[in-house]
């Protein structure tokens, strides 16, 4: 028969478990410690302060990346679930009378796999909040935001991620092809892609110039409808994030002749002086990315 415990066991803080969430989605101390506006050494602390409570490695870390250990990738599953937990309790209490409007700016590609599930969310909770979307280029968004036209914003960013954005998700860019197209093996290399200020645009073409890769510009489009048309029917390439490719669009990599991509970052921006109706809505985002990041990890 096992002996009752004589002592309880250690409490793991939530905000602790933010910040392990944070770096397990970036990869990056440094990146988790914009997303939770701590600075390195205490996003350090907290992680190292994880570690004894739990006695194990949580993290392997090297001087190029950060990743899960077998501990941690059990823990990740808890943390989540904890952190939704508590916003959804939280959410009960503080924010079930709120009522206004809302203006919220996206971009394209995450206003159509991500905002439908945020809004019918929203409006069950919250039925006398009016939320005015706006689908922009991120560019456009940041400068929206900055005139104060937009409550609060998603925006891609490949670099350089604001001190006033927080990290929702961070995933690899990835070359999209026609399923057994040849779009690929075409000189000069046909590409999709928008205009500047796009993020998944700014690193495929800094990899193209840096590999030598001639191209050209074959087919613009400020709408992932139109990017994945062009893929399809093996007019061009597209650099697009790995969670859209499926089906018929498959990824094209060094064996294809094709640079490698980086990660980009979906952030978000909420002004400082935001009302609650939209500080609301900030939470039902984080909440939706939370499903979608576990939802993507189920699927790998």
């Amino acid at each position: 028969m096992t002996a009752p415990l004589n002592h309880p066991l250690p409490l793991l803080e939530l905000d602790v478990l933010r910040t392990f969430v944070a770096i397990a989605e970036t990869g990056s101390f440094t990146a988790a410690a914009n997303a939770v506006f701590r600075t390195p050494s205490a996003v350090s602390m907290q992680i190292k302060k994880l570690e004894e409570t739990l006695r194990c490695q949580v993290f392997t870390r090297d001087a190029r990346s950060v990743t899960l250990t077998p501990d941690g990738e059990v823990l990740i599953g808890y943390a989540r679930r904890m952190l939704a937990i508590n916003r959804d309790a939280v959410s009960k209490f503080i924010v079930p009378d709120v009522a206004g409007v809302v203006r919220l700016g996206s971009p394209d590609d995450y206003g159509e796999r991500v905002l439908p599930s945020v809004l019918k969310r929203f409006a069950q909770s919250h039925p006398n909040v009016a939320v005015d979307v706006i689908i922009d280029q991120s560019g456009k968004l940041r400068r929206r935001f900055a005139e104060r036209e937009l409550d609060l914003t998603l925006i891609n960013i490949h670099k350089n991620v604001p001190p006033d954005a927080e990290v929702l998700f961070s995933e690899p860019i990835v070359w999209g092809g026609a399923r057994g197209g040849s779009a690929h093996l075409r000189k000069p290399l046909p590409v999709s892609v928008w205009e500047e200020g796009c993020a998944w645009r700014a690193d495929a073409i800094e990899a193209l110039g840096r590999e030598g890769v001639e191209y050209r510009i074959a087919y613009m489009s400020a709408h992932t409808a139109g990017q994945r048309a062009a893929i399809l029917a093996d007019l061009a390439v597209a650099p697009m994030p790995k969670s859209f490719i499926g089906d018929d669009i498959v990824p094209l990599g060094p064996d294809c002749g094709l640079p490698a991509l980086s990660n980009y970052n979906l952030a978000m921006m909420v002004a400082p002086d935001a009302s609650g109706p939209a500080r609301a809505v900030a939470e039902h985002i984080r909440a939706t990315m939370e499903q979608f990041r576990e939802n993507l990890r189920q699927a790998a």
